[in-house]
């Protein structure tokens, strides 16, 4: 049955592997191979029976068994062990009692000998910064009392001493660095430090001193004061850029700096104190032997010259000796004494310069003593030179000068004084010259007026500026008054004026200027830009062209600035004229004229000239026009009258010979007034052209004195003629001039009555030659004597004078055309005399007037009476005669 084999095989493996089936097998195994192996006649060995187990077991079985036996030899061991640990530890328990015992012991004995002695304990636990401190530091005047202040080392130590024991704790705690260490505390007293590392802690120890520990105490402290006071000083000296060095008693270099040995030309310093390197010539101290004996410290100072780099310096040695040695520095002066001797000449220059200023200068120290003065200061105040180089005190200048009566007059001249003093103890205050400089105006009595100006130096003492301010202040004075003058001028002036400077803003603008663009004046005195001003006057007047002219000429930058002339004609009916004047310092000037009336009146006047011009070119061209015509007729008419007179168409009875002659001297009359109509007409066009030659003063007169002499003697008159007998000639047309002539003696003699003389003076004067008619008729009243050269202007004044007005008229034309001129000398009752001055060349249009001869004296005076015989004429007296008359 194979089923119940299985099961019956299960359920005793399940048996076996049961503990105690187990053990009970264990147990069986154990006994059992001794009884089989003493079995001999068997004949099983322990291999066989272990094999007959095995095979008689299941390999569960087997592991269960081995289990089993591992466990038992375990518990064994354990067991063994832990009797032996038990003995170990009650030893080292006996051992440790005792130990302990004996640490108490030697803690009671280290608290004992802590107690013994004055001092403070710090312990500062490895685990962290927990610190323990053992203070007692008994009667102690310089450990800390109070444990809360032992750590606060600044409180109790100097700030040295705190400073170096703060560093040696952080280098204990840190690295484990001990150190011992005297330190001195705030009362000037010394305690010792003491740090080490005792049984893995920081422990610090503060002890007082005292007695020779104290004193040893000073001098370590004294000692690490003077070893860091020279490394300060040798740290100093090896940075300074100028040679140092010290030296020893026989003269052998035992220490410089870098620049001692760069200047020596050695490689390092090490070298330089090797070879006992020299800086300059005759700078190394002979040895103690040989040098003479000083007292220690002594000190001294040379200039030497070296050469540097190879260039000449001067150098300043400054040496210390004593009986140990010697120590040095040298400084380089060649710029400092440059710079001194530049000084100097500055000084000296300033000096020249001031003393040919025209402003006073004194400058006075500390003392108030005057220390420099220039010739305008003493020229000023009338001071004596020699009173000057005594250096006398600004007091004494005072006094000295109030009593000349040179100084202002004063109420209270002590007060005064004291004031004008105490200016000196303001030198060397911290303020800038300028914001502690005094100006003052001083009125002398001699009315002269001084700007002074007191400025206190900064080192000490006073510098002085009086200046003359006399004509200034006078001329400022003007200028005010002036500049009040332009304003009201400006302002009462009817045209608007702005003035705009070089930025375009309004600087100056007068009353009127407001009103005429409607712009309110306190918007005007804001200074506003010109583009602001051209936006108000566009409401008024929207010109672009003007106002874009305006606006470049005001703002421009061209080199060449140009006026600017405009006329604005508004929508109101208003006109302006805007006129854009640059001014020298960069401003504009812009004018704005109201010219409606005048515009409208010049266009009156415009429209009423050309009707003038109109009539005149109508009777200008009517008179020529009757000129020629009538000219052709009378021409024939006086032919006509001389054939008649001759005879030739037969014999005339005595009246017929009479209407005759009255024909000729009408029509000769008539002819004479026709050519003077000619000749203004040809003179007005600009088309006469004068025959320039020489002309013979005394000729030409005579001539004309003939030519009129037949009226003188029909009217009784007398002329006298006043000429030099060398008078000479000149240039000029001699028909024109011997027709200005008649004309001025036939005006003079119509003017005559009988017995009643005429003068013709003829002279010259530098470079004319001046012709003078005077008569003793009623002269010319006022308001006839502006209308006396107009043409066909005639007077009769009372006489029986007649004509047509155009003789005056034809001379004064004359004249001109030669470029003299006609004066006129008048007065109702006293006569009239009328004078002619040729220029001795005819001022023509390519040439100018020729240098005349001296004028001669006066050599006669002819008397021409009435009845003399005549003198025949030059180029047609008849002319002349017929020629018109005023």
């Amino acid at each position: 049955m194979p089923a119940s084999g299985e099961t019956g095989g299960r359920m005793a493996a399940a048996r076996l592997r049961c503990p105690g089936c187990a053990a009970a097998l264990l147990l069986a195994v154990t006994t059992a191979r001794p009884a089989a192996a003493a079995t001999p006649d068997q004949g099983l060995d322990a291999a066989a029976f272990v094999d007959t187990l095995v095979t008689a077991f299941s390999r569960e079985e087997t592991a269960v068994l081995t289990l089993v036996v591992g466990i038992v030899a375990f518990a064994l061991t354990v067991s063994i062990l832990h009797l032996r640990a038990r003995r170990q530890f009650a030893d080292k328990e006996r051992k440790s009692s005792e130990q302990l015992g004996e640490l108490k012991a030697r803690v009671e004995r280290a608290e004992g000998l802590l107690e013994a002695d004055q001092q403070i304990l710090v312990v500062w636990d490895p685990a962290g910064d927990s610190v323990k401190l053992h203070c007692d530091p008994g009667a102690s005047r310089d450990l800390p009392q109070q444990s809360g202040d032992v750590l606060a080392f600044g409180k109790w130590l100097s700030p040295e001493s705190a400073g170096e024991l703060d560093y040696l704790v952080e280098r204990l705690r840190r690295f484990g660095e001990a150190f011992n260490v005297m330190l001195k505390t705030r009362g000037d007293g010394y305690i010792e430090a003491d740090g080490r590392i005792a049984a893995g802690r920081a422990v610090l120890r503060f002890r007082d001193l005292a007695g020779q520990r104290r004193e040893l105490a000073e001098i370590y402290h004294r000692h690490k004061q003077l070893v860091h006071e020279v490394e300060r000083l040798r740290t100093l000296l090896g940075e300074l850029p100028m040679p140092a060095w010290m030296r020893n008693s026989e003269g052998q270099l035992t220490w410089a700096n870098p620049a001692y040995a760069r200047l020596a030309g050695s490689g390092d310093v090490a070298q330089a104190v090797e070879a006992n390197a020299i800086l300059v010539d005759g700078a190394a101290q002979p040895p103690a032997a040989d040098r003479p004996q000083t007292e220690s410290g002594a000190a001294g100072c040379r200039r030497l010259p070296a050469m540097i780099e190879g260039e000449t310096r001067l150098l300043d040695l400054f040496e210390s000796h004593t009986r140990e040695g010697s120590a040095g520095i040298a400084i380089d002066v060649t710029e400092v004494e440059a710079n001194r001797k530049e000084l100097v000449r500055r000084e000296i220059a300033h000096a020249r310069t001031l003393d040919n200023a025209a402003t006073g200068v004194a400058v006075f120290d500390a003392d108030q003593r005057v220390v420099f003065h220039n010739a305008a200061f003493r020229s000023l105040w009338g001071l004596d030179a020699d009173y000057l180089a005594d250096q006398p005190e600004y007091g004494e200048i005072l006094d000295h000068l109030r009593a000349q009566g040179r100084l202002p007059e004063q109420a209270d001249y002590r007060e005064w004084r004291r004031r004008q003093l105490a200016e000196f103890d303001m030198a060397g205050a911290e303020a800038e010259p300028d914001e502690r400089a005094v100006h003052e105006l001083w009125h002398l009595p001699d009315g002269r007026i001084l700007r002074v100006t007191r400025t206190p130096h900064p080192g000490g003492g006073l510098g002085c500026l009086y200046d003359d301010v006399s004509e200034t202040v006078a001329l400022e004075s003007r200028l005010d008054a002036l500049t009040r003058v332009q304003r009201e001028t400006l302002d009462s002036l009817a045209e608007g004026i702005a003035v705009f400077g070089s930025d375009g803003r309004l600087k100056l603008s007068n009353r009127r200027l407001g009103p005429l663009w409607g712009v309110a004046q306190d918007t005007l005195e804001d200074a506003p830009h010109v583009e602001d001003v051209i936006g108000w006057c566009r409401a008024l007047h929207d010109d672009e062209a003007v106002w874009s002219t305006l606006h470049g000429a005001v703002t421009g930058f061209a080199d060449s600035r140009e006026s600017v002339t405009a006329r604005l004609e508004r929508g109101d009916g208003t006109i302006l004229d805007l006129h854009v004047l640059p001014l020298p310092d960069g401003a504009t000037l812009v004018v704005f004229a109201d010219v409606t009336d005048s515009a409208r009146i010049e266009k009156a006047l415009r429209d009423r000239n050309e009707a003038l011009m109109a009539a005149a070119r109508v009777k200008n061209e009517f008179v020529h026009k009757v000129s020629y015509e009538l000219r052709a007729p009378l021409t024939n008419i006086i032919g006509f009258a001389h054939l008649m007179s001759e005879e030739a168409t037969g014999s005339l009875n005595e009246r017929q010979r009479d209407y005759v002659d009255h024909i000729l001297n009408s029509s000769g009359a008539l002819l004479a007034i026709i050519n003077d109509i000619l000749d203004l007409a040809t003179i007005d066009a600009g088309v006469m052209e004068l025959e320039v030659g020489n002309v013979d003063i005394a000729d030409a007169v005579r001539a004309a004195v003939e030519a009129i002499r037949d009226r003188t003697v029909e009217r009784g008159v007398t002329i006298e003629l006043d000429m030099a007998a060398d008078i000479g000639s000149f240039k000029a047309d001699e028909k024109r001039v011997r027709q200005v002539l008649f004309n001025l003696l036939s005006n003079a003699v119509g003017f005559s009555e009988a017995g009643q003389i005429v003068r013709l003076s003829c002279r010259r004067s530098g470079t004319s030659v001046i012709f003078s008619v005077a008569d003793e008729g009623p002269g010319i009243p006022d308001e006839v004597r502006r209308s006396v050269f107009d043409r066909f202007e005639s007077h009769a004044l009372g006489t029986r004078h007649s004509g047509v007005g155009l003789g005056l008229s034809i001379v004064k034309s004359l004249v001109e055309l030669h470029g003299g001129r006609v004066e006129l000398d008048t007065e109702a009752g006293r006569g009239t005399t009328l004078t002619c001055l040729f220029p001795e060349r005819a001022i023509l249009p390519d040439s100018g007037p020729g240098s005349g001869d001296a004028v001669p004296e006066i050599a006669a005076i002819e008397s021409l009476p009435g009845g003399s015989p005549p003198v025949a004429p030059r180029d047609g007296p008849e002319a002349m005669q017929q020629s018109g008359t005023t």
